[in-house]
């Protein structure tokens, strides 16, 4: 059994699927382990790094995959829409490759990997369960990616964040509103509330609250009916038109004291809900801040430009991407020890052990044996239902 760590290939990607002490566990069960030439060096790993728990150093990408059972990577097919395509060839059947596939969004790159015979696992589509937290990639990546858009929009904005009482007189706190609590909101919350600031936030999942109150932040609450706003996995529910309407009608007057909004609200394969209009944007004081969390997805707020800081209305929007890739070091330990636990639960006997009767192993594998066998994927790409029961054979 060979386990294969890729390089990335996204410009500015600069995590690593395994560290050094994720290797560490399958060299002494005895798998080999390959690591292409600097791999982890963007992240903070050398060669030596892995070289020295037992791993073996490949220059050679081809060679790499010609001899891997299984392949990590971090942006894998589909996720990384710049140039994976140059990995398709270097597939086979029988072999499985691990990592970030964006299936939702990018249904086909299953078909295009079930293609080759190789078997693809999708880590965004591991259960919210307690027995998978410790492989929930989305959760480990949105922590940091919470953590980083506090730190962006305090570079951003024209003041600091505490309250300082100086000679020269008392500097008030910054404002800060978070919306969309999820994993990265709270994040978020925690941080600018550890720096000072006074924050409030807002779902529209009315669980959110305590979650809100947790972390020393105050909820903003609407006059909306919101009970029916959340769906599986705690994300929530994608909404009417004219429940957003109202909802921006209410916010914009609570925007308009804010020094600094940072909005993560998200649907699986799904546009991101616009939550701050540009009328919201021309009520908000000049030199205010947005970051956007959601620009990779179309973005929260309806001036937002993935990718770019724009100005608009006296007000700083920025759509950064891929924020966990900015905390290179620490994303690729938090990733790594998810994508560590998870090859455990595949590898029985020091092989790989497809149970499809496990539900983090039904739910995450979107192809194999040269068919496309999630059930949601087959739906969006329009393809008939198949046996459950004999998709693991």
């Amino acid at each position: 059994m060979i386990i294969g760590i890729t390089k990335e290939l996204v410009a500015g990607e600069r995590r690593v699927s395994m560290c050094p002490e994720n290797v560490r566990p399958f060299v002494e069960a005895g798998i080999e382990v390959w690591v292409e030439e600097n791999a982890g060096l963007a992240a903070g790993f050398m060669d030596s790094d892995y070289k020295a728990v037992g791993a073996e150093i490949a220059a050679d990408r081809a060679a790499l995959f010609a001899g891997a059972d299984i392949v990590l990577q971090v942006q894998s097919f589909g996720s990384n829409t710049q140039n994976s395509q140059q990995d398709l060839p270097l597939l086979r059947p029988q072999q499985l490759v691990i990592g970030m596939m964006d299936p939702l969004a990018a249904p086909q790159a299953a078909q295009q990997v079930a293609d080759t015979g190789a078997t693809a696992v999708a880590l965004e589509l591991v259960p919210r369960i307690s027995r998978a937290q410790s492989m929930d990639v989305l959760s480990s990546m949105a922590t940091l990616a919470g953590y980083r858009a506090v730190l962006l929009g305090a570079e951003a904005a024209p003041r600091i964040l505490p309250m300082l009482m100086t000679a020269a007189g008392t500097l008030q706190p910054a404002r800060v509103l978070i919306m969309g609590v999820g994993v990265a909101g709270l994040q978020a919350c925690a941080t600018a509330k550890r720096l000072g600031a006074v924050v409030e936030a807002y779902d529209v999942r009315p669980a959110a609250r305590e979650q809100i109150l947790s972390v020393g932040a105050k909820p903003v609450e609407l006059d909306l009916q919101t009970e029916s706003s959340e769906g599986a996995g705690g994300y929530a529910k994608e909404q009417s038109e004219e429940f957003l309407h109202r909802q921006r009608q209410l916010m914009t007057e609570v925007v308009a004291q804010q020094d600094i909004i940072i909005t993560t609200a998200a649907i699986p394969g799904a546009k991101s809900p616009i939550l701050v209009t540009e009328d919201m944007v021309k009520a908000m004081k000049p030199g205010s801040v947005i970051v956007d969390l959601a620009a990779e997805r179309g973005g929260n707020c309806a001036l937002t430009k993935q990718g770019e800081t724009v100005v608009a209305h006296g007000v700083n929007i920025l759509g950064p991407e891929n924020l966990a890739s900015d905390l290179a070091y620490h994303a690729s330990q938090m990733y790594g020890k998810n994508m560590q636990t998870l090859v455990e639960l595949i590898l029985e006997d020091g092989q790989a052990n497809l149970d499809f009767n496990d539900e983090i192993i039904a739910g995450t594998v979107v192809a194999h044996n040269g068919e496309v066998t999630h059930p949601h994927i087959r739906k969006l790409l329009d393809l008939p239902a198949i046996d459950t029961q004999q998709q693991g054979k």
